[in-house]
């Protein structure tokens, strides 16, 4: 056999010894780059290696990789489609860049959440179910039918009729139509069902005139509500609802949906549980807002359905078995134990299947999710974990020449399974693909081919390339993430003494084994462990009833994209009032969400228009400039600045500016040195949290729960999203907490955490059924000591011991 050498010139030419033209474009150009608060960046990144880009929060680095490089692939690609398929397509603009040159296709695996839809699984996310569902209909016994009716999102359907053929001169024909689906028919395949508690919809002491009906939204004013009960004629407005007959409290309560006519206006009546049923318990519990999710936990118990068990699977999806296993205990396997038995499973017919289930399991466990089932509600996963589920259907791609872009992958691992994600990174590599990974720790930092460090701070003082070129230029170069590189907190030498304990009892939940356990408080505790080994499991869900702990998590915020900093933390209700006061006017013009409003774009700053297939276009409002303020409104000032000019101010120069002279407001004052505290002086006061990563959100939160005195907080990896110099800064803000009074529980994976500790809970020794056990308890310095589990052995490896 030979090897044919490729030719240096062009087909149907002599070699010139010439390098090709195609092997010139191994470098992505970016050159001008503007987007957010970037300064006219320009960089070269290689192609075919692991680029890491690292700077302080809001330096620009999501900017750079995720708003213009990925984005504009995105775009790009998108573009090739026809208009009829682009308009079923989001159609983001250009970013603000002069020149984007050598792009690939890029695959983005971020850290959003998963659908939060009841019927996503963790099976469903990873296309193992569908997998399933085949090898079950192909060798369950006894046969149950199609992959179909192993689906718990498809129901059964059977319907009967007469149809005519309009063949020759027609013909009346009786067909029948049968669809077996998995669906159990009692909860639906979401696997719960749920009870009201009806002292929580109504006073059973008021009439409906009097407001009886307790549920949001539900006021007595209110037409398409409380205003259907009382104009029916099925009830009387102003009887109590005690003194109801059973008719009547059945017509209240339970009544079908019936037509009525109502000042004219054809209506529907149905009873207030069916209602409440319909538009409240039909939605996911996340999706909800605040107050309608407070009202949900305070009214409904959600139990496993006695239907199905909780496995969302009708009776007879459940009664085909393979080997005495239905699919239901496939899907409730832990993953490793799943992917044991589809190991030991020999059949020629389904060969294929096999191979391609067994590799997805496989490439689950290796990621390290190997804890999870494949019946796990997705919405129910942490940022990193659905990150890690979206690497899994890359892993064994066969693409080269691909761009994988990734946003702190690293993101809940133990620092023992950050070793093995980046093995992920470089066989992503070493398969000849361009890996882009933004990242702060140290450990990742140091496999990088190439390293691009922006800042030198953030927000309007970042968007500049400080460093770039390789690890080892890096810890000479000076710049901020060169100094910490190499930084490594010391073992506490003295910590504090509680001031009491909370104490948890017989906790079972999830993977946890009857876990006795004595949280100290008045101190700082960190709760850690391998992931998947418990700890949420024990922080968040259980927690004695009336601990009053204040759990600080990196979930989305509520709100529209008018939200930000300033309305989110109240301060924009004391600068209001400054300037009503200053100015003689009221505080409701100042705010673009009410009389203050630019009419033009109603207090948006922009306006929106759709072009359908092409990118949609949020042009700025001419009538404000977008400022979101009527003109005169603009003519009030405070301290020389009108509203719209302090909304543009990061919190840091809002600091100086009511600190002192005219703009004094110690109100808000006190609201912004909390935002520095928490490490968010670079944001804008009126930045959409739309636009806020998850670290930004926990820290956000925690700024608005440190005005209150006292109380129980757990944070959940506070750490996320922080530079090495910033978490020096964190370890700061928990002692100021602890010595404020407060207990302060995190849940974290960072090693200078654990190091800064008064007590340490590690949970393991493993993962899934693993784990879930108390392994040790005590202060950082007896973990070190005694290294007997992985925490221990990489924290004494951490502070060098």
């Amino acid at each position: 056999m030979s090897t044919a050498t490729p030719p240096d010139g062009p087909p149907g030419r002599p070699s010139t010894g010439a390098p090709h033209a195609a092997d010139g474009h191994d470098l992505i150009r970016v050159h001008g780059a503007r987007e957010n608060n970037l300064k006219d960046v320009s960089i070269e990144i290689p192609k075919r290696r692991l680029t890491v880009f690292t700077g302080v929060s809001g330096s620009g680095k999501s900017s750079l990789v995720f708003d213009t490089i990925a984005a504009e692939s995105q775009r790009m690609i998108n573009e090739t489609y026809s208009a009829f398929v682009q308009g079923f397509m989001p159609a983001p603009s250009r970013p603000e860049v002069d020149v984007l040159e050598g792009l690939t296709t890029a695959i983005i695996v971020d850290q959003q959440r998963l659908g939060a839809d009841p019927r996503s699984t963790v099976g469903t996310a990873t296309d193992a179910n569908a997998m399933l569902r085949i090898l079950f209909s192909r060798l369950g016994t006894p046969h149950v039918g199609s992959p179909n009716a192993f689906s718990f999102n498809v129901p059964s359907v059977r319907a009967s009729g007469a149809i005519t053929v309009e063949r020759g001169g027609g013909k009346t024909v009786r067909r029948t139509f049968t669809r077996t689906g998995g669906m159990c028919p009692r909860c639906e395949g979401r696997g719960t069902v749920s009870d009201l508690d009806l002292t929580q919809l109504f006073d059973e002491s008021r009439s409906l005139a009097e407001g009886a009906i307790t549920v949001p939204g539900y006021k007595v004013d209110g037409w398409w509500t409380v205003g259907v009960f009382t104009e029916s004629g099925f009830l009387d407005p102003h009887k109590p609802i005690r003194d109801y007959s059973d008719t009547e409290l059945h017509d209240f309560l339970y009544r079908e949906p019936t037509k009525v006519k109502i000042k004219g206006v054809n209506l529907t009546y149905e009873g207030l549980v069916p209602k409440v049923r319909r538009s409240m318990l039909s939605k996911d519990r996340e999706a909800m807002q605040p107050h309608v999710r407070a009202f949900v936990d305070r009214a409904v118990t959600f139990t496993a359905c006695p239907g199905c068990g909780g496995t969302r699977l009708s009776e007879a999806a459940r009664s085909s078995r393979i080997g005495g296993v239905s699919i239901a205990d496939a899907c409730a396997m832990q993953i490793t134990d799943l992917a044991g038995w589809v190991a030991g499973l020999a059949e020629p017919s389904v060969a294929p299947l096999l191979g391609s289930l067994r590799r997805t399991l496989e490439s689950l466990v290796e990621i390290g999710l190997g804890y999870l089932s494949l019946d796990r509600p997705s919405g129910t996963l942490s940022g990193g974990e659905a990150q890690r589920v979206k690497m899994v259907r890359h892993l064994g791609s066969s693409l080269t020449d691909t761009t994988y872009v990734f946003d702190e992958p690293t993101i809940g691992l133990h620092p023992h399974d950050v070793q093995r994600m980046n093995a992920l990174l470089l066989r992503l590599r070493d398969k000849g693909n361009t890996v882009l990974v933004v990242e702060h720790k140290p450990e990742t930092i140091a496999i990088a081919d190439h390293v691009v460090d922006l800042g030198p701070g953030a927000g309007s003082a970042g968007g500049t390339v400080c460093f770039e070129g390789t690890v080892a230029g890096l810890r000479s170069a000076g710049t901020l993430t060169g100094r910490h590189l190499d930084d490594r907190a010391a073992v506490k030498e003295r910590v504090r003494a509680p001031s009491g304990t909370l104490a948890i009892r017989g906790a079972s939940a999830n993977n946890l084994r009857d876990v006795d356990v004595d949280v100290p408080l008045g101190v700082l505790v960190v709760v850690t462990g391998v992931a998947g080994s418990g700890k949420s499991s024990l922080m968040y869900g259980s927690m004695p009833a009336g601990a009053g702990v204040v759990s600080v998590d990196q979930d989305a915020i509520r709100g529209s994209r008018r939200s930000n900093p300033a309305t989110y933390t109240k301060l924009l209700d004391p600068v209001r009032k400054a300037f009503a006061k200053a100015n003689g006017v009221k505080p409701a013009l100042f705010s673009a969400n009410s009389e203050g409003a630019c009419p033009a774009c109603k207090g948006a700053g922009v306006l929106y228009m759709d072009l359908a297939v092409m990118a949609g276009v949020a042009a700025t409002c001419e009538e404000c400039e977008g400022r979101r303020f009527e003109a005169s409104v603009l003519e009030h000032r405070l301290g020389g600045r009108d509203i719209s000019e302090v909304l543009a101010m990061s919190v840091e120069e809002a600091e100086g500016f009511f600190g002192a002279g005219e703009a004094r407001t110690p109100a808000a004052l006190a609201i912004l040195r909390r935002l520095s505290e928490v490490g968010l002086a670079y944001l804008s006061l009126g930045q959409p949290l739309t636009t806020l990563s998850g670290g930004e959100r926990q820290r956000l939160k925690l700024a608005t729960h440190m005005a209150g005195r006292g109380g129980v907080y757990v944070l959940d990896e506070p750490t996320t999203g922080l530079h090495l110099a910033d978490v020096e800064r964190l370890l700061g803000l928990l002692d100021r907490l602890v010595d404020a009074g407060r207990s302060v529980i995190v849940v974290e994976h960072h090693q200078a955490v654990m190091a800064h500790a008064d007590w340490i809970i590690d949970l393991g020794p493993g993962a899934g059924h693993d784990g879930g056990r108390v392994v040790f308890e005590g202060t950082p310095a007896d973990l070190v000591a005694a290294r007997s589990t992985l925490t221990g052995e990489h924290l004494a490896a951490y502070v060098g011991a």
